[in-house]
């Protein structure tokens, strides 16, 4: 194995997807809800934040209005 590496070399094209990258962001939640999101997760072997993501972006393409009580 080489003891250096032209890394530029390596891969010289940029990321086609940079554009689609997630953005972190930190919230606080009910436990109730993560709780559901964490039990749907054991059923379906889906890691929970990516459930949480799927429905958001369900929400967004169906273009959802959250109704206040």
């Amino acid at each position: 194995m080489r003891e250096e590496y032209d890394i530029k070399s390596l891969n010289p094209r940029k990321n086609p997807y940079a554009g689609r990258v997630k953005q972190q962001v930190t919230m606080n939640m009910n436990t109730s809800t993560v709780d559901y999101f964490k039990a749907m997760s054991s059923e379906s072997g889906i890691p929970y934040q990516v459930l949480i993501n799927l429905y958001l972006d369900e929400c967004v393409q169906q273009k959802k209005k959250i109704q206040f009580v």
